[in-house]
């Protein structure tokens, strides 16, 4: 035990020595802030912007040019002779310009310009919808980069062992007690923990390159990855932005009733038109000429009526269809909790185990060894104790990350 220790503190000075350091909330971080659907956020922001703008030009006076000539089969006429008075051409021309002020729209301009604030802030919540679920693909490369650590520590832990038989066991020979053959199981058994090693590290550096591509920074082999704090939260409500989403679409659908209830009233505005053609706004003159008009305004779409009671009654079904969305969402939720709650109760009973299975298999494996020396054991008896002793203590490492997993898997679940 004192020998495992000493080596895994040199392994970690050694390690330690200039390494890289990273931590999991860097990686949150780093991760949203190099993710290309980062640029969507701003986009979101200029288009919900631009709406505004727009929105707002209805309170400016709206202008329209028109322009028109005509030839009609007939012209009003004077059944008597007037002096001074022609008779109508029967060609006219006639050049205008409309202006048209808005003093009262009902609200339905501030009505529009809040459906757009609306539908800006759905758009944004399902922006941080989808940046919340990568933290669960950095949970897990995180946490398996951690896992694999521990195992090419334990492995080197393991060769450690099996050199140290291996050498014990060539006295042996020189001394008659023990054959080659058993020297020989524990070198295949040494020579496969070295290629399983190989295996161990190439997958750790995948996994590191994923997780450099995620982060956004190259992270070079040696670099080390801190371990989460296993502080289990103090509240597990539930604060997953689905649920803002979820507040954001209900307001989104108030908004259009706004907007409807809006389009509802009447409309007040000036208005204004100039006019240059033939005929004038005397129709008993026939030449060009100039003139313009000017009032106030006041109309009313009452056809809005026929339809306003069936586009509410939409709008109350779309709102209740979220609701129940969003019970759906917190039933589901809630069972994710009590689930990854049994599932770290169980990592947390079997820890309690694995030191008591450690301290045991070491004890086999110490009488093994003495046994070998003593020529009463086979070298491939005491590969299996050491197999058996590394397979425990790797069991154990899995159990603590599992559970951390788990745990974070948790607050990832709670939004804690």
């Amino acid at each position: 035990m004192k020998r495992e220790i000493l080596f895994l503190t040199c392994m970690l000075c050694i390690y330690g020595t200039g390494a890289a350091q990273i931590n999991l909330e860097d990686c949150y971080l780093k991760a949203r802030e190099n993710y290309p659907l980062i640029r969507q956020n701003e986009l979101i922001k200029k288009t919900e912007a631009y709406n505004l703008s727009n929105a707002c030009k209805g309170y400016l006076p709206q202008f329209q040019f028109t322009a028109k000539a005509s030839y009609q089969s007939d012209v009003t006429k004077i059944p008597i002779h007037i002096e001074g008075i022609k008779e109508m051409d029967k060609d006219q021309y006639g050049l205008t310009l409309d202006m048209n002020q808005t003093i009262w729209d009902g609200g339905e301009i501030q009505a529009g310009k809040n459906e757009i604030r609306a539908a800006s802030e759905v758009e944004k919540q399902n922006w941080e919808v989808d940046m919340y679920a990568i933290r669960e693909r950095i949970n897990q490369l995180y946490f398996g980069i951690l896992l694999l650590d521990t195992q090419i520590q334990q492995n080197d832990i393991y060769q450690q062992d099996l050199r140290t038989n291996y050498t014990r066991i060539e006295v042996y020979i020189e001394n008659g007690v023990a054959h080659k053959a058993d020297r020989d199981v524990v070198q295949v058994e040494w020579l496969k923990a070295k290629q399983n090693r190989i295996q161990l590290t190439q997958t750790r550096a995948a996994y590191l390159a994923i997780l450099s591509s995620f982060i956004g920074e190259n992270l070079p082999d040696e670099t080390l990855l801190e371990k989460p704090s296993a502080r289990y939260p103090t509240d597990i409500g539930i604060q997953r932005p689905e649920l803002s989403l979820f507040e954001a679409r209900i307001n989104h659908f108030g908004a259009q009733r706004e907007r409807i209830q809006a389009g509802l009233r009447p409309k007040i505005g000036l208005f204004a038109t100039g006019g240059y053609g033939r005929p004038s706004l005397n129709m008993l003159e026939n030449d060009l000429k100039a003139y313009f008009l000017a009032g106030i305004r006041l109309s009313w779409n009452i056809g809005n009526f026929y339809t306003q009671k069936n586009d509410k009654h939409l709008i109350s079904t779309s709102i209740h269809s979220v609701l129940t969305q969003k019970e759906t969402f917190l039933f589901n939720t809630r069972l994710e909790v009590t689930q990854q709650e049994k599932e770290m109760d169980s990592y947390r009973e079997q820890l309690e185990y694995d030191d008591e299975i450690i301290a045991l298999r070491r004890s086999v494996q110490q009488a093994s060894e003495t046994k070998i020396a003593n020529g009463t054991l086979s070298g491939s008896d005491l590969v299996r104790d050491i197999h058996a002793t590394h397979l425990a203590v790797k069991d154990k490492n899995l159990h603590e990350i599992q559970m951390l997993l788990a745990l974070y898997k948790l607050k990832f679940i709670t939004n804690q």
